[in-house]
């Protein structure tokens, strides 16, 4: 089975540290580092979902050249994140859709498009990639068209990105992720699981689109894979960082 993924990647890092007293300059913590974790982010942890969920699977990955990070500063205790420094994100490569990417996207047996809006994809690259997909999944950060929500299979929408999209309340393959609250297909809410407890949410979009787009490949069922997906979400916002169910 191939895989494409499709839209920017970065590099997380993740600095855990202390922050035993407050600064005399400012009001504001003394934060010292102990531990420096990283791991691929945006479609990198996309694809480390799918090599987690199904491990062989083929993966064809399309992203730009330019590096990204996203350095997260969290208190190693409490696991309260102090700042968040994203770079690289300037002047981002397009993505070129050319005869090769073309045959590639044509002969996949699944096409994810994890978009944030960096300049590496736009709506009529996103709406094309869509029409030239077998089964498709787009997991999007923009205002979206008809045009291009209706060119894939399923989209997966958080609540803020649904409430930016609201004139497309009539589109009938839209997921809205709803946090804690599970998920909304349609008229019908799909509650979560409780995790044990709710650690950190960073990269748990990811993993819903990834393992509900796996789950209706094998079953093309959406109520099952809306399950599935909600259990493999609640699974990583109970660890530490941007993780994978397994």
């Amino acid at each position: 089975m191939i895989v494409t993924i499709i839209g920017e990647h970065c590099e997380d890092i993740f600095i855990y540290g202390d922050t035993p007293r407050l600064s005399p300059e400012a009001p504001i913590p003394v934060f010292i580092p102990k531990v420096v974790k990283t791991n691929n982010g945006m479609s990198g942890n996309v694809a480390d979902n799918i090599k987690s969920i199904e491990p062989n699977y083929k993966i064809i990955q399309f992203h730009q050249t330019k590096k990204i990070t996203k350095t997260r500063y969290v208190d190693d205790k409490s696991n309260h994140m102090f700042l968040r420094i994203d770079d690289g994100e300037s002047n981002i490569d397009k993505f070129n859709l050319n005869i090769s990417t073309t045959n590639t996207i044509v002969n996949s047996d699944i096409v994810i498009v994890s978009d944030y809006n960096k300049g590496f994809l736009n709506l009529e690259l996103i709406e094309e990639i869509g029409k030239l997909s077998k089964l498709s999944i787009l997991d999007s950060k923009r205002e979206l068209t008809k045009e291009v929500v209706n060119s894939f299979t399923f989209v997966k929408l958080n609540q803020v990105e649904s409430e930016k999209n609201n004139k497309l309340i009539d589109c009938k393959n839209i997921i809205v992720t709803l946090g804690s609250k599970g998920c909304r297909y349609g008229d019908k809410i799909f509650e979560s699981p409780s995790p044990k407890e709710t650690i950190d949410v960073s990269g748990a979009g990811d993993t819903f689109t990834s393992s509900f787009i796996l789950k209706y490949f094998e079953t093309n069922d959406t109520n099952k894979s809306i399950i599935y997906a909600n259990e493999m979400a609640s699974i990583v916002v109970s660890k530490r960082g941007v993780v994978t169910p397994y």
